[in-house]
């Protein structure tokens, strides 16, 4: 008699219909909107070739910089590795120093624990420094139905806040907004803000630190992210630009952390390959200008009360796929959405998702799956790109995106089922196995020359193939395919002259060269 235990199941991905790791639309349909909106094309591309350029020259300054990119590469694969282990380790350490560790399964878990702990303290605001985590799971928002109000106090995010809008950009959430749009939203949403006011940088800066420090000084309850946890030490860390995250993250009584479990790394000499890389790769500056760096509690210094929420949301799924887990790997820079021309065109709104851009297109299926529902808007991620391969070049960690595309558009083809795309594949394959009929059909084919423009594109073809013409040049048929052309005289006359001119170098070459 034998005990039949089931089979094993895949890990879970991000549960459907919460947080924010989903739009509304496919990315295309998105995408044709957004390409409408000409402020906010300019608005990317002028912020997209200052960051590049700052990029490119801070980059080229480090003779060893590829050695870095390896290196970090290689402590993030080996974190991937040992992942349960390292995340045992962190967790232990942050207890010996006072903290408490709550792991959450999943976004909706993660909201939980956090509303919880803000209501345990009293406390009916919360401050937050920017955070990923948070705005994938969408803590504002079950926040705000709690009954609890969470106030962003990084500049862009507030910008956000306030416009009642979402991120756009991983490290720039309101890049697509401009100085006169900020100017407004000030004038609209902050209380007691200067009628006056203008839309100098410094002015607008000034109106939302008056704002905000009132929030510091006053509230008792901060959440944040972190960039990274080290298992060795305990330790967490959160780099930034404002100073905003430095008062968030010493003022407050309680401190609440919300950290992907990919952020952790196993030492806290792992710190100096990535504090070098990060910056220059996110902000095209040397260092940030604020790094904290705290472990656990210290009496009298700092908040008392300490919490790490780790946060899986689909994060195991990905680590259980053996190419896709390489997404685990990214650092949130957002070199890849700097270089990349589809999301300099479309913008961060076209993806749907916390995660937009290149990494977004490989992040986001991994988390929350790509068949989750009829017509999933994610399941369109993955072909959001031309595979250019400038996010690769771009990553400071080396993440293979083009690649990962790849294996996502044949996983999405394969969980598809029977398509228009396949079955015509499955025709035309049966078409090449009967050489008479191929060619029967490429003499056919000569005859669409007549449907060419001038330019020799064809500007529409008949529906199912529109969709390929909608958005690319096709080229009219040639007036003869390759193989009647290397059967006609001229075809093999051209063969022999090659063939006589390749036998004459060979003559001509010297003899170590043969």
């Amino acid at each position: 008699m034998s005990t039949f235990l089931g089979m094993p199941a895949a890990p879970p991905r991000s549960p459907y219909g919460t947080g924010n790791l989903r739009g509304d639309r496919k990315f295309p349909e998105a995408a044709h909107d957004e390409l409408r909106n000409d402020q906010l094309r300019r608005n990317l591309g002028r912020a997209t070739r200052t960051i590049r350029t700052k990029r490119l020259d801070v980059t080229g300054e480090l003779p060893d910089w590829e050695q870095l990119r390896d290196a970090g590469s290689a402590i993030k694969t080996d974190t991937m590795n040992r992942l349960p282990e390292l995340l045992e380790q962190l967790e232990r350490k942050v207890t010996e120093h006072g903290g408490t560790v709550h792991w959450a399964r999943d976004g909706v878990e993660a909201n939980e624990i956090v509303t919880r702990l803000i209501r345990e303290t009293g406390s009916r605001d919360v401050i937050k420094v920017k955070s990923m985590a948070t705005q994938e799971i969408g803590l504002n928002e079950h926040l705000e139905a709690a009954g609890i109000t969470p106030y962003e106090t990084d500049l862009a995010e507030l910008i956000v806040q306030l416009a009642d809008d979402k991120p756009s950009h991983i490290l720039v959430p309101a890049i697509h907004r401009n100085r006169d749009e900020i100017r407004q939203i000030f004038l609209d949403e902050i209380p007691g803000v200067d009628p006056d006011l203008d839309n100098v940088p410094a002015h607008l800066a000034a109106a939302a630190r008056a704002y905000l420090r009132e929030k510091f000084m006053t509230t008792k309850v901060a959440v944040s992210g972190a960039n990274f946890g080290i298992a060795e030490t305990g330790t967490l860390a959160v780099v930034e630009s404002e100073g905003n995250g430095r008062m968030c993250l010493t003022l407050p009584d309680t401190l609440i952390t919300v950290m992907g479990i990919e952020k952790v790394l196993p030492r806290h000499q792992d710190l100096e390959v990535f504090l070098q890389l990060l910056p220059r790769s996110s902000t095209g500056e040397r260092m940030n200008p604020y790094t904290s760096m705290w472990t656990g509690v210290t009496p009298g210094d700092g908040p008392q009360d300490f919490h790490l929420v780790l946060l899986d949301n689909g994060r195991t799924a990905a680590l259980a796929d053996a190419i896709g887990r390489e997404a685990l790997n990214c650092i949130r820079c957002s070199a890849c959405l700097n270089v990349c021309p589809v999301y300099e065109r479309a913008g961060g709104h076209a993806y749907g998702s916390t995660y937009p851009g290149p990494i977004g297109a490989v992040l986001t299926p991994q988390l929350a799956g790509m068949h989750a529902a009829k017509d999933d808007p994610n399941s369109s991620l993955p072909y959001a790109s031309s595979l250019c391969g400038a996010c690769f070049d771009a990553c400071p960690v080396k993440i293979d995106i083009p690649s990962m595309l790849v294996e996502l558009r044949h996983q999405h083809t394969e969980q598809s089922g029977t398509t228009a795309e396949k079955l015509a594949m499955k025709a035309a394959a049966g078409l090449m196995k009967q050489p008479k009929l191929f060619t029967a059909v490429q003499k056919a084919a000569s005859l669409g020359r007549v449907a060419g423009g001038r330019d020799g594109t064809i500007s529409r073809l008949p529906a199912p193939l529109s969709g390929w013409s909608d958005s690319r040049d096709t080229a009219a048929p040639p007036k003869q395919s390759f193989r009647s052309w290397l059967a006609s005289a001229e075809g093999a006359e051209t063969m022999r002259a090659a063939a006589e001119e390749g036998a004459r170098r060979a003559a001509e070459a010297p003899e170590e060269d043969q």
